[in-house]
């Protein structure tokens, strides 16, 4: 199934019909163990719509409220490649190819809610970022126990020429107003992500693409579980929290996001995440 939170209340669109509850709190709705079990329960109280795809399309609102989002670095073999090639000239690209093969995983804080945006919202690059770039990412919802109770799409943006200058600049590069995208909802399911679930990269500019690239889940160095362990050792996260898996899908070097470009991230099963670009 999956859950939008909209401006009146929570859609749930599950066996093909649309549900929504003007009551439910999204913090309180989302921070259940087994969230899929507790909301199949609840759904015949909740009020049908007839028309849950035009409520979705008019009311839609990023799927978040007090949740911080998290990230994890240097996942896929592509990520560690791009940036060891963006640091190597300040000295540091060794830093990936060591945080690639290491136990512990490069984890960060990419975004408060309130910088974040959601389908149909616009992302932003930086004013003083010569190269800037798109990362596709499944991103885990977890409840405060540490259970993944859901997946959505994320686009965690990132100012390559600021990360590239000194890896130490990681944060400027990954967080400001804006840099962080998550929708269109959440699908919460009672069974594992599949692992051959498509993740793909369309950017337009003009109406046309000028770049278009796809990878799997697959392709994913570490588990959705060893992240969370990590993330959970020595944090806690009252209202659940946002997690990134890493990026596989990372435009040449020549590129870089324009204003007014949009952004279309789609992952099977989840759906399609479109932003534009300020």
């Amino acid at each position: 199934m999956k859950v939008y939170k909209t401006s009146s209340g929570v859609v749930v669109h599950h066996d093909e019909r649309y549900y929504s509850n003007s009551d439910v709190q999204w913090d309180k709705l989302i921070n259940q163990s087994g969230l899929y079990r507790t909301l199949e329960q609840a759904l015949p109280q909740w009020e049908p719509e007839d028309d849950g795809e035009a409520l979705i399309k008019n009311e839609l609102l990023p799927p978040i409220g007090q949740q911080e989002v998290w990230a994890a670095g240097v996942t896929y073999y592509r990520s560690r490649d791009a940036r060891m090639e963006e640091s190597k000239e300040s000295g540091g690209g060794s830093f990936y190819d060591r945080v690639y093969d290491a136990d512990r995983p490069e984890l960060f804080m990419k975004s408060t809610p309130a910088r974040v945006v959601g389908h149909g919202q616009a992302v932003r690059i930086r004013q003083d970022s010569s190269w800037n770039v798109p990362e596709p990412e499944l991103t885990l919802l977890v409840s405060s126990s540490g259970e993944i109770i859901g997946y959505t799409v994320g686009n965690d943006m990132s100012s390559r020429s600021i990360e590239g200058e000194n890896p130490l600049y990681l944060p400027q590069a990954k967080s400001y107003d804006g840099s962080t995208a998550l929708g269109p909802g959440v699908l919460v399911t009672s069974d594992p992500f599949p692992k051959d679930a498509q993740i793909s990269l369309r950017i337009e500019r003009n109406g046309q693409a000028v770049f278009e690239e796809a990878t799997t889940v697959d392709q994913i160095k570490r588990s959705f579980e060893d992240l969370v362990e990590y993330l959970f050792r020595e944090c806690s996260f009252p209202h659940g929290c946002y997690l990134m898996t890493g990026t596989g899908i990372i435009p040449q070097n020549d590129f870089t996001l324009q204003r007014g470009d949009k952004v279309h991230i789609t992952i099977d099963g989840i759906g399609t995440l479109v932003n534009g670009v300020e």
